[in-house]
C-alpha cells in the first residue's frame, strides 16, 4: 500500500516481472548476434563490393589506375552501363583457367596429405594420457610463436641441391647424386602440408578427444578387426573435425602465393601468383579484381550448398 501511494500504480505482478525479463533476454540475444553480423558486414561485404566495383572498371594510366563506371551518387543511372569484359577476359585466356585447376589440384593433393598425416597425430594425441595432452597440444601451436616467412625460408635451405636433406641422405648413401626437389611441386607440397598440418590436427584432436572409445572396446569384443572398426566407428565420429580440418587447410591453400613463389620457383602457375603479378607486375587492377572475385565465389559457393545439405541432411536425422 505504501509503495501504491508514493508512486501512484499497483505493484508489478510476478507475471510482469517474468513478460519485462524476456523482453530483457530477447533484446540482449539480438545485440549478441549483431556483433558477427556488424563484423561481416565491415570486414567482409564492404571490402567485396569495392572490390566487384573495382571489377567492373576500365584500366587506365592514373592513380589509382582504372576508371571507376560506378560511384554512389551515380549507381543507379549507371547501373545500365555495367560490363563485364574483365570476367569475358578471365574466360577467354587459358593462363587463368590453368591458374584456377592447377591452384584446386595442389591445394585438393596438399589436404589429402594433410589429412593422411594429421589424423594418426591428432588420434594419438586424443588417446594419450590427460596429463600429457596439454604438452603435446603446445607442440602442435608451437610453430606458430615463428613467423609464418622464416619458417618458409627454413625449408629452402633444407630442400635446396645442396641443403640439408641432400647432405643426410648422400652421408647415408640412400643416394648417389643431390635430389632436385625445390622448385617442383613435391616442394610446394611440402610446404603446404608442414604449414597447415596444425589446422588440420587442431579440430580433429577435438572430435576424437569428445570420443566414447568403449564403442570401439565393444566392436572389438564382437570380432569386428580393428581396420574395419576404425571406417565404421571412429572415422564417422570424427568426420565433423575432418570436414573442419580439410575446409581451414584447402581454403587459404588456393589462395597461396608465399609458398608457391618460394620453394615452387618462378615458373609456378596458381591462382595466388597470377593475382599478385597482375594487380603489382601488370598494374591491372579491375582483371584481377575480377581474378579475386572468381576464386572467392569458387570457394564460398561449394561451401555455402554443403552447409545447406548438411543442414537438411540433420534435420532429417531428427
Amino acid at each position: 500500500m505504501a509503495d501504491t501511494a508514493i508512486t501512484g500504480r499497483a505493484p508489478a505482478t510476478t507475471a510482469e516481472i517474468r513478460r519485462q525479463g524476456g523482453i530483457l533476454s530477447a533484446i540482449t540475444s539480438r545485440l549478441v548476434i549483431l556483433v558477427p553480423y556488424l563484423w561481416l558486414l565491415i570486414f567482409f561485404l564492404i571490402p567485396f563490393f569495392i572490390v566487384f566495383k573495382i571489377s567492373l572498371s576500365q584500366t587506365a594510366v592514373a592513380m589509382p589506375p582504372y576508371t571507376p563506371v560506378i560511384g554512389v551518387s551515380n549507381f543507379f543511372s549507371k547501373i545500365g552501363e555495367l560490363n563485364f569484359d574483365n570476367y569475358v577476359w578471365l574466360t577467354d585466356d587459358p593462363l587463368y583457367v590453368n591458374a584456377y585447376l592447377r591452384s584446386l589440384l595442389i591445394a585438393a593433393v596438399s589436404t589429402f596429405f594433410t589429412l593422411l598425416i594429421g589424423f594418426p597425430i591428432a588420434y594419438g594425441m586424443a588417446r594419450a594420457p590427460a596429463t600429457l595432452r596439454p604438452t603435446l597440444l603446445m607442440l602442435v601451436i608451437l610453430p606458430f610463436w615463428t613467423s609464418f616467412l622464416i619458417r618458409v625460408y627454413a625449408w629452402i635451405g633444407i630442400l635446396k641441391p645442396e641443403g640439408l636433406l641432400n647432405q643426410l641422405l648422400l652421408s647415408l648413401n640412400i643416394i648417389d647424386s643431390p635430389l632436385i626437389i625445390l622448385n617442383t611441386d613435391w616442394a610446394i607440397y611440402i610446404g603446404i602440408v608442414y604449414s597447415y598440418l596444425p589446422f588440420m590436427i587442431l579440430p580433429l584432436y577435438s572430435s576424437l578427444e569428445k570420443m566414447d572409445y568403449t564403442l570401439v572396446e565393444a566392436a572389438n569384443d564382437l570380432g569386428c578387426p580393428p581396420l574395419s572398426a576404425f571406417w565404421k566407428i571412429t572415422f564417422p565420429l570424427a568426420l565433423p573435425g575432418v570436414v573442419a580440418g580439410c575446409l581451414l587447410v584447402f581454403i587459404p591453400a588456393v589462395g597461396e602465393f608465399v609458398i608457391p613463389d618460394l620453394l615452387g620457383g618462378s615458373e609456378t602457375l596458381m591462382i595466388g601468383k597470377t593475382l599478385w603479378n597482375e594487380f603489382n607486375a601488370n598494374r591491372d587492377w579491375p582483371v584481377s579484381s575480377a581474378v579475386a572475385i572468381i576464386l572467392l565465389l569458387l570457394l564460398v559457393v561449394p561451401i555455402m550448398l554443403f552447409q545447406h545439405y548438411q543442414a537438411k541432411a540433420q534435420e532429417a536425422a531428427r
